[in-house]
């Protein structure tokens, strides 16, 4: 029965074979992420819509009375509605309409200067404009290259469409292009805004990404990935968000806080596991404190320690000082009673029982003890660095979450969460180097890596051949 039981998913008490158990930690990380691709993908939940990537004007204000930019959504059947209207327009364009006076040409140049202006994301798609010009020039500067950009792309458009990116522009519109291109080289061969076409232009039919309409809040997978990516270039479509560098300020913060909290706190737990006076001087007080909300003392860590990484450093001290000292402090009071006797009975004093029985004894628990510290101080990264001037990577996270943008949020929350992760295993594989003879033969994937090298190592260095043993007689 017990030999039959071994080989059962679910046995009261009974170990896992290695297979099953490293099956079971890549569904604990796949089941999340399944359940994540399901809810962002299942069509059944969610609305079409489109993201507008080439916008126009209707002349149907009253059903299209909104200006949409590119970047704004619209529904499927309201976007197929929205690109109808474009068609009709230029369907009864150069109809005089009964009751409406005609429109004056600089109207008109006003009007077809707009559709050279709306160009612009086809420009930076197929990199023949920067729109960074926008932050270096002024604003008469800028319309001025990018009407000039425009009426040059229409020109090459016109003369071989093939020049565009694949997908960029849709067949419908190169041929409007290449119609409007044949009125506009009849006046300039280059943009001139002195003399601009003044008869209307045909419209450019809006077009858009189709995506489904989900909350901004769960953005899809792949779309994260990819803003990911660009994110962490240096290339995303908000600008540089200078992730790396963020990224080594919240890691400053973080181990520094850390480093100050297990300087005050181990000592101090030491002697009040060790010694009843200290125990019931300090821990009393930090069992109290650490009850106190940490962020309720911002304001205070400001006025002492200013506006730079000071007080958010001060921040990680204060919420994991109190723990640790408690944590600490306990595990000091679980060394084998027996062990202290004998060394008392050797004659040893309290300076040599703290350093040569509790210290050695409590080390690799307190090594432990320090790991699930070193956990809590990530998760208070992100109060601390909102103190003073916001920094680090929760700057990224507060700024743009606040303007909806979830798929450079996630990034960053799982950079934060991946580093806490590999940290820990990096130093559970450590403690297996440090203290081998409490090793209990579980070590993670990446702490087997890192146990590579000295595993290598030892099997260099043994003697692998073994002696021949002779059993005859001579």
């Amino acid at each position: 029965m017990a030999k039959k039981s071994r080989h059962k998913w679910l046995s009261v008490g009974q170990p896992l074979d290695e297979r099953k158990s490293g099956f079971l930690v890549i569904c604990s990380f796949l089941l999340p992420i399944l359940v994540w691709c399901f809810i962002a993908y299942n069509p059944f939940l969610w609305k079409v819509d489109y993201r507008i990537t080439l916008t126009g004007v209707s002349d149907d204000k009253e059903a299209f009375g909104a200006t949409y930019i590119e970047g704004d959504t619209m529904e499927e059947n309201y976007f197929a509605e929205f690109q109808e209207s474009i068609r009709k327009d230029n369907l009864t364009l150069g109809q005089a309409s009964t009751g409406t006076p005609a429109p004056s040409p600089r109207s008109i140049r006003r009007i077809n200067k707009k559709l050279l202006r709306d160009f612009e994301p086809i420009l930076v798609a197929n990199g023949w404009f920067d729109s960074s010009l926008k932050d270096q020039t002024d604003t008469k500067d800028y319309y001025l290259q990018l009407y000039s950009a425009s009426y040059a792309a229409w020109e090459r458009i016109a003369n071989d469409p093939d020049t565009l990116k694949k997908g960029t522009l849709s067949p419908e519109n190169i041929t409007i292009v290449q119609k409007n291109w044949a009125s506009l080289e009849s006046i300039s061969p280059i943009y001139d805004s002195n003399n601009f076409y003044s008869q209307p232009l045909l419209k450019l039919i809006p077009e858009g990404e189709k995506k489904i309409g989900r909350p901004s809040y769960i953005p899809a997978p792949h779309e994260v990935i990819f803003t990911a990516w660009n994110d962490f270039r240096g290339k995303s479509e908000l600008g540089d968000l200078s992730v790396w560098s963020k990224y080594g300020e919240s890691l400053r913060v973080v181990f520094t806080g850390f480093f100050i909290s297990c300087l005050i706190g181990v000592p101090l737990a030491l002697i009040a596991g060790t010694f009843p006076f200290f125990s019931r001087l300090l821990e009393p007080f930090a069992d109290f404190f650490r009850y106190m909300p940490a962020p309720a003392f911002s304001t205070v860590l400001i006025a002492v320690f200013g506006l730079a990484h000071s007080p958010k450093i001060a921040l990680i001290v204060l919420g994991t000082l109190p723990h640790l000292i408690l944590m600490a402090a306990n595990t000091t009071r679980m060394v084998d009673r027996s062990l202290l006797d004998a060394a008392q009975t050797l004659g040893a004093t309290n300076q040599k029982l703290v350093s040569r029985v509790v210290i050695p004894a409590i080390l690799p628990s307190l090594y432990d003890d320090l790991r699930i510290l070193l956990g809590w101080a990530w998760t208070w990264l992100v109060i601390a660095e909102l103190i003073g001037a916001k920094s680090g990577l929760t700057e990224i996270i507060d700024t743009q979450g606040r303007r909806f943008h979830f798929d450079h949020v996630y990034p960053i929350i799982f950079l934060i969460g991946i580093t806490g992760f590999l940290t820990d295993q990096i130093l559970s594989a450590i403690r297996t180097i440090i203290f081998p003879w409490t090793a209990d033969g579980k070590i993670g994937i990446i702490g087997k890596f890192i146990l590579l090298p000295k595993r290598l190592t030892d099997w260099l260095l043994s003697d692998r051949s073994s002696p021949s043993i002779s059993t005859s007689n001579s």
